[in-house]
């Protein structure tokens, strides 16, 4: 039994929480792609009505292979449930997301939800964050907001892909992997980084989702409300 074993499982009872004629938010990264897979699987079977907006090609692609209706963020005023993973969840429900780049449709789409459900293994679990906040950044403030950034005590990389060449999200910006060591007040922290010129956003939540699924390396899960 592993973490993927709990996962997938995980991924099949958050099933209950989809209900007919409503739109969901679909996330990026593993656990939302074996949720997105169940999913597709479920609404078949049981004949729902079901429309999703994803947040990344990533998840596009697996959404139109499991035949889920997709549309366009800008033909819905809200969405009724998103479901999503994180790379870090704090002790007070904080999430730090954007391993994947997209951050920005992310937090567009948690902002809007009726109801936020993510899904996560233990790994990513922490007392205070300790891992780089992604930001994302316009080209035009590379190097501004990089100085800005380290000004408020952090320390930016940049986020390449093979061969050195800078990963471009999906909105056409930039990413910079900041450092800030151990994180105890995060939402004052993204308030501080949202100021300097040129962030686009930050990948520091702070709404609590309603539900977190936690995966167990036993193959086991929790569910923390």
């Amino acid at each position: 039994m592993s973490y993927d074993d709990a996962i997938a499982a995980l991924s099949k009872d958050a099933l209950r929480f989809v209900k007919n004629n409503t739109v969901l938010g679909l996330g990026s990264g593993r656990a939302a792609t074996a949720f997105v897979k169940e999913l597709g699987v479920h609404i078949k079977k049981k004949k729902m009505s079901v429309r999703a907006v994803p947040t990344s090609l990533q998840i596009k692609m697996v959404a139109e292979r499991a035949g889920i209706h997709l549309i366009s963020s800008d033909q819905i005023e809200k969405i009724d449930t998103v479901f999503d993973g994180a790379d870090q969840i704090d002790g007070q429900r904080n999430l730090i997301k954007g391993g994947g780049g997209a951050l920005l449709r992310e937090n567009i789409l948690i902002s809007c939800a009726n109801q936020v459900i993510i899904m996560a293994d233990a790994t990513k679990f922490v007392r205070h964050f300790n891992k780089t906040v992604p930001v994302e950044i316009h080209p035009f403030a590379r190097n501004t907001a990089k100085k800005l950034i380290e000004g408020i005590g952090g320390k930016p990389e940049i986020r390449t892909i093979e061969r050195g060449y800078p990963f471009i999200t999906e909105n056409g910006n930039i990413i910079y992997d900041c450092d800030f060591g151990t994180i105890k007040a995060p939402a004052q922290l993204a308030s501080k980084i949202k100021l300097v010129a040129g962030v686009v956003e930050v990948g520091i939540f702070t709404r609590k989702p309603d539900i977190i699924y936690k995966a167990n390396e036993n193959g086991k899960f929790e569910i923390l409300r």
